[in-house]
């Protein structure tokens, strides 16, 4: 069966009960089945009448921003959710002339207090569980490893004592690696050593100038490759 015209009242009625013990139309964690119904049910049920309803649409327009990549198959229409009539309940009993329509009860007896209250605690409960995963994902820090040449006055510099002072420097978001003297020429060489930092931590220029304060062995440093990792 699943759901039909959701801005009529029966079609709201049935969304009312269907999210009376659930907190999304389809398992534990908002689908491209809360969107369609979403969308089909166009504009916030009255909570006087529909309070269920009126909760789970609140809920899932706080999901508005991300609806494109929330799971599930985005073809298929609200109609492909919601109780098949097996679900419903048969009121064999005829109701009494005299009863006001708001005591006709479309979907069986009402849940006693107590077990409202559990079912809203089991939700809330979810929702909690929910906003708490959702906040425990850090994207990982960008970072880019770096090749630096780092070139001494003349072929006298101590490099040993060139190299202890680069790799002197400690910074968060800095990690040194390998490194390698490069002949170029006249007996001169350069220090050719590899860094990684954190991109958002660490700036190359600043760095370099810092390098090139080491003005006893250090005549210059260029960055000689960057590659993003």
């Amino acid at each position: 069966m699943g759901f039909t015209d959701m801005v009529s009242d029966a079609g709201l009625s049935m969304l009312d009960s269907w999210v009376r013990s659930r907190s999304y139309i389809v398992g534990y964690g908002p689908s491209q089945a809360d969107v369609k119904t979403f969308q089909a049910t166009k504009s916030s049920p009255a909570v006087e009448k529909f309070p269920h309803a009126y909760r789970w649409y609140k809920h899932i327009a706080t999901f508005e921003p991300e609806f494109s990549s929330l799971p599930g198959d985005p073809s298929k229409s609200h109609t492909a959710y919601g109780p098949e009539v097996s679900e419903l309940p048969i009121n064999t009993k005829a109701p009494n002339a005299e009863e006001d329509d708001d005591e006709v009860d479309l979907f069986g007896s009402d849940e006693d207090e107590e077990e409202d209250a559990a079912v809203e605690a089991e939700k809330a409960k979810r929702l909690e569980e929910y906003r708490k995963k959702k906040e425990g994902k850090v994207k990982p820090a960008a970072k880019s490893i770096v090749t630096l040449d780092v070139k001494p006055w003349d072929d006298e510099t101590d490099m040993k004592a060139l190299e202890a002072a680069v790799r002197g420097i400690e910074k968060d978001g800095l990690v040194w690696g390998g490194s390698k003297l490069v002949a170029v020429g006249f007996g001169i060489k350069k220090l050719q050593i590899n860094l990684v930092v954190e991109d958002e931590k660490i700036s190359l220029d600043e760095l370099q100038e810092e390098i090139d304060g080491f003005e006893d062995y250090v005549q210059s440093s260029d960055v000689q490759a960057m590659q993003k990792l």
